[in-house]
């Protein structure tokens, strides 16, 4: 039998099946390979009764480190259009990471009961990211979600604070543990306890992530990071020099690009932020 792993705790991993959950162990094989059933993995499975054991992990099509979780489909970031106030950098960080790992994110614009937030809107319309405007205050944009998420298995991400678990509770019509925004940092509460695959009536599944602010861009040459920039993809071989870094040449494309507004001033600071970052860590910390 063929079917995902959607939680995993103390050891057990519990693989939904059709309409039916199995909790299983896994076989010692895995062990001993150092191999480690991940939430999302796609498993056969082998039944004693009501349990089972997961003979086989199928292939993987994207993975996470953090969360560690497989297979997913799309990233959906979450940012509020205010309360707390949008990190641009943080965003695009995320965004690069999803990219990074084969998956295709989205940018959901939450709380727009309180402003519209239409900049944040065409900066990433402009970049090629769907963007959703919704408030799960009001309801506004919950169907245009529920359409994107049909089928899919997709990551919530984001800040805390910024309405994951509250649009999750929607989407998922149950009721996720939510914190409260401190209006001291401006920074909500962590939530999120455990790494788990919920099932939309629609069909897919959606998980809420930890927070994201200590994401790192790590693990990538800093002359490879333009080709997880969408806007930036058409660039190879149009700039004067060959080894164009996008930042200090002459008659550089993507700069160009820039003046000409085709691609955000804060996605371009943003991809500079990186490169520099990149560009600084010595041969011996990449391995």
């Amino acid at each position: 039998m063929v079917g995902t792993i959607i939680k995993g705790i103390g050891g057990f991993y519990y693989v939904k099946v059709s309409d039916k959950i199995y909790e299983c162990k896994a076989r010692g094989v895995f062990r001993k390979e150092k191999i480690t059933p991940m939430i999302g993995d796609k498993v056969k499975i082998e039944l004693n009764g009501e349990k089972g054991s997961i003979a086989e992990i199928l292939p993987r099509s994207s993975f996470l480190v953090r969360p560690p979780v497989a297979n997913v489909d799309t990233m959906m970031l979450v940012v509020a259009a205010s309360s707390p106030e949008p990190n641009l950098f943080l965003i695009d960080k995320m965004l690069t990471y999803a990219e990074m790992n084969n998956i295709l994110p989205a940018v959901c614009i939450n709380k727009t009961d309180l402003e519209r937030r239409e900049d944040i809107k065409k900066t990433y319309q402009k970049a090629g990211y769907e963007v959703f405007s919704v408030s799960a205050e009001s309801g506004e944009g919950i169907g245009e979600i529920l359409a994107y998420l049909q089928g899919k298995t997709t990551a919530f991400a984001g800040l805390s604070g910024v309405g994951k678990s509250s649009l999750l509770s929607i989407v998922t019509e149950d009721k996720l543990e939510v914190g409260s925004v401190s209006e001291k940092i401006q920074r909500g509460k962590h939530t999120t306890r455990h790494v788990e695959l919920f099932e939309l009536k629609s069909g897919g599944f959606v998980l809420d992530t930890p927070g994201f602010s200590s994401l790192e861009i790590e693990g990538i040459a800093a002359d490879d990071l333009w080709r997880f920039f969408p806007e930036m993809s058409d660039s190879q071989n149009k700039c004067r020099f060959r080894s164009c870094s996008h930042i200090n040449e002459p008659d550089c494309f993507v700069k160009g690009k820039v003046d000409d507004g085709e691609m955000a001033l804060s996605r371009y600071e943003s991809y500079v932020q990186m490169y520099s970052k990149l560009k600084s860590v010595k041969e011996w910390e990449k391995k």
